[in-house]
């Protein structure tokens, strides 16, 4: 319907409430009898109608006029394991740092890899949730509070600490090419100093990119004597 009111068609399935990772729209006029839409179907909506990804259909008929849109969801089928997108976030910011790289204009040699730590895991999917379910995108929470107090938080205790954060990539290989293409990302990344890291992800397609994520590093510091 929003289509037919002259909406462009991102416009129109967004103000649907309808989230898609792509969507083709297809408009008739005339006298059309079935016969005649399955012919301009089969001629100007093959492809997307063929497509193994298209799963859902919208149609609306005005007059002699008729408007049909084929969309695929936002769905995000590599995350569907959240550890296993965690691990390979890891493992392809260790193979980064066991080669070393340029971010920017800084070089960094080869250094050690990062160890998973859950502490830092807790304070990456607390940090991503929070983005996801409340539709923004900064380091600093809803509730004021730093990378460092989130950390800090989950009894980590943290001699340096850094964060990266992404909105919108749907794979743990997207993420990592994103922040290694990014030159104060990759510097958290190649970093020496960080000796632990995490990585989470939260989805929410009602919110602007529909996918959130956080990496925590740190290095252990020593605890407080009693």
């Amino acid at each position: 319907m929003r289509l037919a009111r002259g909406e462009p068609l991102e416009q129109a399935t967004a103000g649907g409430g309808y989230r898609a990772m792509s969507a083709a729209s297809l408009h008739l006029s005339g006298d059309l009898t079935e016969a005649q839409i399955a012919q301009s179907f089969a001629h100007q909506f093959c492809k997307p109608l063929s497509a193994p990804q298209t799963a859902d259909l919208g149609v609306y008929r005005r007059g002699s006029n008729l408007w049909v849109i084929a969309a695929t969801p936002f769905t995000a089928p590599l995350l569907s394991d959240a550890n296993g997108a965690d691990r390979r976030v890891i493992e392809l910011v260790n193979a980064a740092r066991a080669q070393g790289r340029s971010c920017g204009r800084e070089a960094f040699a080869p250094t050690t890899p990062l160890k998973f730590s859950p502490l830092l895991q807790q304070a990456a999917l607390a940090h991503a949730r929070d983005m996801s379910v409340h539709n923004y995108f900064e380091h600093r929470g809803r509730d004021g509070s730093t990378p460092a107090q989130r950390i800090a938080a989950t009894g980590y205790v943290y001699r340096i600490v850094g964060e990266n954060i992404a909105a919108g990539p749907t794979s743990a290989d997207e993420v990592a090419r994103g922040w290694l293409a990014s030159p104060e990302h990759c510097a958290n990344i190649m970093d020496p100093r960080f000796t632990e890291t995490a990585v989470a992800f939260s989805l929410n397609r009602q919110s602007a990119s529909g996918v959130y994520w956080a990496q925590e590093f740190a290095s252990p510091g020593a605890h407080p004597k009693h």
